[in-house]
């Protein structure tokens, strides 16, 4: 039994970072947009970009990653976004300490970031979100 909820566990972790790749291509490609052509501030740019694949990532792990059919559309995408802007944190976190305290690269550091981040989202929204 336990050998069946691990391997369901993976598949559905495999699933999240499916999902969760695209995500990176729709925040990458929002934070480009913002923070290169229309020269928002890149903290900020990372933010519209992280929000806006948050978005798209709610609707395809709600379909397909947790096959949820929770009525309660609203409150399951408050509790994702909810997730999402503390993962949001976490990330900004990371960001800046690599970006200014390590003088890393600001997009090497955003995929790193990101990283640490899909951990915390799969887990907290398997336990929260979509229990």
């Amino acid at each position: 039994m336990n050998l069946l909820l691990s391997k369901e566990l993976l598949f559905k972790f495999l699933k999240f970072g499916i999902v969760g790749a695209s995500g990176v291509i729709i925040d990458f490609g929002f934070t480009y947009l913002c923070k290169e052509i229309f020269k928002i501030q890149k903290y900020v740019a990372n933010a519209i970009g992280f929000t806006i694949a948050a978005s798209s990532n709610y609707i395809f792990n709600r379909i397909w990653t947790f096959h949820s059919q929770n009525p309660e559309i609203g409150l399951e995408y408050g509790k994702f976004l909810f997730i999402s802007l503390i993962g949001l944190g976490i990330n900004t976190l990371i960001l800046w300490i690599l970006v200014s305290k390590f003088n890393k690269n600001f997009y090497v550091s955003k995929l790193f970031a990101i990283a640490v981040v899909t951990i915390w989202n799969f887990f907290v929204n398997l336990i929260f979100t979509f229990n």
